[in-house]
């Protein structure tokens, strides 16, 4: 017990010292590094995964196999796959975004898929009957209901990359990941704990702020329909 009560102290200390404030290594520079690595990787995960998702549960084609492929996807270990990107290519950017996208795609895709599916059939014929093209049927129907599952695949994904875009220091690159891989190497557990304590707060902002947003622009009646991923 007081060796934890130590560790915290010494993690708070490291966290409130102006030093880390500061400079190419303070915190405010390694935040924006961490976030611009996650925002860059989800940014292309949701490109692919939302026009995959929307065009296959919009057509009903090839949905057994999409979700299949995705939940397989799942199972890939992401250092795993880093490291492969890095023994392929080099050190860089590259091996870090390919893992994150990878490790994205499959819950926006899946929640996409599903939600679209799982709209109700009467509103589509009812849409279809007021002389609705597919696109239309699809952008003013479909996706408004499927909103909050949509949202919510965001939500996982977003939260998924923040807390795994720590791999970023094994490849060599900046972002809070820094702070627990050059601590473990110089065995200093404050930074170690102080880092880790940073990245469960940015994912917990980001949780905070998906919620935010699904109260402004989903409708409140439509609010209950999102599952869990």
């Amino acid at each position: 017990m007081n060796v934890f009560a130590d560790q915290v102290r010494e993690a708070w200390r490291w966290l409130t010292a102006g030093a880390q404030w500061h400079g190419d290594d303070g915190i405010p520079h390694r935040f924006l590094q961490h976030l611009g690595y996650c925002a860059l990787a989800l940014l292309i995960a949701a490109v692919v995964a939302l026009a995959l998702g929307l065009l296959v549960g919009h057509t009903g084609r090839g949905g057994l196999v999409i979700v299949s492929v995705a939940n397989l996807a799942r199972a890939i270990p992401t250092l795993g796959l880093l490291l492969l990107v890095v023994t392929v290519t080099s050190i860089g950017l590259t091996p870090v975004l390919v893992p994150l996208i990878a490790l994205a795609i499959p819950p926006i895709l899946v929640n996409t898929y599903e939600g679209i599916r799982g709209v109700d059939g009467d509103l589509k014929d009812a849409a279809e009957g007021m002389g609705m093209t597919g696109w239309r049927v699809l952008t003013r129907v479909e996706a408004p209901v499927a909103l909050p599952l949509i949202l919510l695949g965001l939500r996982t994904a977003a939260i998924q990359v923040v807390a795994t875009a720590t791999i970023a220091a094994v490849a060599g690159l900046g972002g809070l990941g820094r702070y627990i891989v050059d601590g473990l190497a110089r065995q200093d557990y404050a930074s170690v704990v102080g880092g880790s304590v940073l990245v469960v707060g940015l994912a917990l902002a980001v949780q905070i702020g998906f919620a935010g947003l699904r109260r402004v622009i989903v409708s409140p009646g439509l609010r209950g329909l999102s599952r869990t991923s």
